[in-house]
């Protein structure tokens, strides 16, 4: 709520990420200024020293076990905290046109995060495929290896939507259309391909897929979190629905 030439804030924010860091300084802080607006006015961003007087950091929160260190992701409690009304950001009820502004490019981002990852993990088994030997012939040369590679492969068409996808992004200033179909299907064939690494790793070296001595327990954890980043699976199916409906009208 505004009071005179500042802004008063009261609340409880889960997951902001990077309060964690010792270098971080300022918050960018979103909430409710006008409920009575039109429903896509009635939010704003404020700039929130961190050392204001009622921020305060009350723990660090992990993903997946992961506590994402060093910036991590906070758990911070706002109590009659005094911006002045300077520090809102473009102006009052803007605040969400600011958030789909960050979202869309956010979006094409984690698609491309996610091709990457899963073509790491694709190298990875072929990799290790080649190198065990087990009941007397290599891996790679037993046939469940040999599907299970042609199908985790199909990620490089995956890779191939990705550039037609940032093109239309620029080519419709900032209102992309279709990635949210893209970064869903990524994040499903990135997890796919990360626990068929274990074919390489028969028996107690499967201990390496679920511990931190290899890199895949964090790459599988990082991509199943990149499922709910920038809105749930759920959202992004519905709004794909509503897209295709549009293209049919009857």
């Amino acid at each position: 709520m505004r009071d005179g030439d500042h802004y008063v804030i009261n609340g409880r924010k889960w997951w902001t990420s990077g309060a964690g860091d010792p270098r971080c300084e300022i918050l960018i802080f979103m909430g409710k200024t006008d409920p009575t607006a039109a429903l896509h006015s009635q939010q704003s961003m404020i700039l929130v020293p961190i050392a204001t007087p009622g921020v305060r950091r009350l723990r660090q929160l992990h993903v997946f076990g992961y506590d994402h260190a060093p910036h991590g992701h906070s758990q911070i409690d706002f109590v009659d905290v005094r911006v002045p009304v300077q520090n809102l950001l473009l102006g009052e009820g803007r605040g969400f046109e600011i958030a789909q502004g960050r979202l869309g490019p956010g979006r094409i981002h984690h698609c491309m995060r996610l091709i990457g990852l899963a073509e790491r993990a694709l190298e990875m088994m072929c990799k290790r495929a080649q190198q065990r030997v087990a009941f007397g012939r290599r891996v790679s040369e037993q046939g469940v290896t040999l599907e299970r590679i042609a199908e985790i492969a199909d990620l490089d068409r995956s890779g191939s939507m990705a550039g037609p996808e940032c093109r239309l992004f620029d080519g419709y200033c900032g209102q992309p259309r279709r990635q949210e179909g893209n970064r869903h299907d990524q994040g499903r064939r990135a997890q796919h391909g990360l626990p068929g690494h274990r074919l390489g790793h028969p028996g107690p070296r499967c201990r390496r897929l679920v511990s931190d001595d290899f890199p895949l327990a964090a790459a599988y954890a990082g991509a199943r979190t990149l499922r709910f980043a920038d809105g749930p699976d759920e959202v992004h199916r519905e709004q794909i629905g509503k897209l295709e409906l549009s293209r049919h009208r009857i």
